[in-house]
């Protein structure tokens, strides 16, 4: 029998595994007393992510209360505009301020140069959590998509409608494919030295890839991703990437029959016995639990959490959320849910 380890990247390269490897988005966050307490300590959110120690703490804390079978890396999306060289800042109770947005003026002032020193911090924390990690226990690292960070950048925060910025797209073209090969580029060094830093795996979070057309979706979406997944093969050859084009729907299908991702992650809104038939012939599946599901715990969460285990039984899956806990989540019930996965 493999190890943990060895099980969740069996899974994500394609051989099912019985009960299928367990971790969640946003498995680190406020729902736990432990993260609370350390992200008090720390001061902004900024300065948690850039703080080693601390970094590591919070990537391990969901690992020892849940011995689940991966940690995912302790960061975010927009550390990447960050180092290119936008300001980056949270603001409390709004979230993520970007300045100034991003527009073809700016894109002279921004630059890839300073990427790893800026980022050097974050591939510590990744040393340090793969030392401190048990041997059977898989370390994801991760990175914003190109097209979900372009959203932010442009914006100049997070945004529920992202229309205004196709249409910079589109209206834009020559700046925003500029800003895109600039994002591509950035993306893949900084996934390349997390994995030379000790990740056993890599996803791209696309956050706003729903409600695209079809071509812009392929364009935006699709192939900047590939090519950030073919660089990081070709420079660490062997490592799995996971594509999470949330929202993505029907076009989910292009993802999976993609050579350059070994999985998919599905979001709440996909059926789990569609993902199963039309998506698990190409690619392992992630997903695809409701999170609000588990704040309310107890018999329906079971029982969708069983739905998803039966649509994928006997294919290569990993058990996970459509989305990421949120704060209110009362960390019992994920206790009861891993406790349920694992005993089927």
């Amino acid at each position: 029998m493999a190890s943990r380890r060895g099980r969740f990247l069996d899974a994500v390269r394609g051989t099912p595994q019985s009960p299928p490897p367990i971790w969640f988005m946003r498995q680190a966050g406020r729902y736990l007393p432990e993260y609370r307490e350390v992200r008090a300590r720390a001061g902004s959110f900024l300065d948690l992510c850039y703080a080693p120690g601390l970094a590591c703490e919070v990537t391990l804390q969901p690992i020892r209360r849940y011995d689940l079978d991966a940690a995912i890396l302790f960061a975010d999306i927009l550390l990447v505009p960050q180092a290119l060289g936008q300001g980056v800042s949270f603001v409390q109770g709004e979230g993520p301020r970007l300045d100034p947005p991003y527009t073809a003026a700016l894109l002279p002032r921004l630059s890839g140069e300073d990427v790893h020193r800026t980022l050097s911090p974050v591939y510590e924390t990744v040393r340090r959590v793969r030392a401190a990690l048990p041997e059977e226990k898989a370390l994801i690292g991760f990175a914003g998509a190109p097209w979900t960070v372009a959203t932010y950048m442009l914006a100049g925060r997070g945004t529920k409608d992202p229309s205004a910025l196709r249409l910079y797209a589109y209206e834009n073209e020559e700046a925003f494919a500029a800003l895109m090969r600039m994002l591509t580029g950035a993306t893949t060094a900084y996934l390349i030295e997390q994995v030379r830093a000790g990740a056993d795996a890599v996803q791209l979070f696309d956050s706003w890839a729903g409600g695209l057309p079809e071509a812009f979706f392929r364009r935006w979406c699709l192939e900047p991703c590939e090519e950030v997944a073919a660089a990081v093969k070709a420079a660490c050859p062997g490592t799995p990437v996971i594509a999470f084009p949330k929202g993505a729907g029907p076009l989910l299908e292009d993802a999976a029959r993609s050579e350059r991702f070994d999985a998919v992650g599905v979001d709440t809104a996909v059926p789990p016995a569609w993902a199963a038939s039309v998506l698990s012939p190409h690619a392992a599946v992630q997903g695809n639990l409701d999170p609000l599901l588990v704040v309310r715990g107890g018999a329906p969460m079971l029982a969708a959490a069983d739905a998803i285990l039966d649509a994928f039984e006997g294919r290569p899956h990993v058990f996970n959320l459509g989305h990421g806990f949120v704060p209110q989540t009362p960390p019992e019930h994920v206790a009861a849910l891993v406790e349920h996965v694992r005993s089927r």
